[in-house]
């Protein structure tokens, strides 16, 4: 099933901001993994005990996600990297068309690659600066 979610980046409190985030809309996450989980990541152990990826049904078929970007890799919290929107398709075809067709004029092409937890993953920043992120299940 094709569906569409929000994708909201932290510097490190990711879990605080869930965990918040759920205190108003209710709900359990659907997921909750730490960067420690990636095989082969040089991280420090703080660094470990961050947040990978969650996810919390939010409103109707919404899903909120998140991750916390990581200082030691380089990573820095900007506006227009602070929300993606995040789309799980229902075929690899389908999600390489919409990446194909969003990168006219983007930048950053992340082309459609397999991903650490199966499935595949590939991103762009679309000409008007919006990132968009897709997820294809294994």
């Amino acid at each position: 099933m094709t569906r569409v979610s929000t994708y909201l980046n932290f510097m490190g409190n990711t879990e605080e901001a869930f965990e918040f985030y759920r205190s108003v809309f209710g709900g359990e996450f659907t997921t909750l993994d730490r960067m420690g989980a990636i095989p082969g990541m040089p991280l420090t152990d703080e660094d470990k005990t961050k947040v990978m990826h969650v996810a919390l049904p939010i409103l109707g078929c919404h899903t909120l996600m998140g991750t916390d970007m990581l200082e030691s890799l380089g990573h820095r919290l900007e506006v227009g990297n602070n929300v993606s929107i995040a789309i799980e398709t229902d075929s690899l075809e389908q999600a390489k068309h919409l990446l194909r067709d969003l990168s006219v004029g983007g930048r950053d092409v992340q082309e459609l690659a397999p991903a650490p937890w199966g499935g595949h993953y590939g991103s762009v920043v679309d000409q008007f600066g919006v990132r968009w992120m897709f997820n294809v299940p294994g």
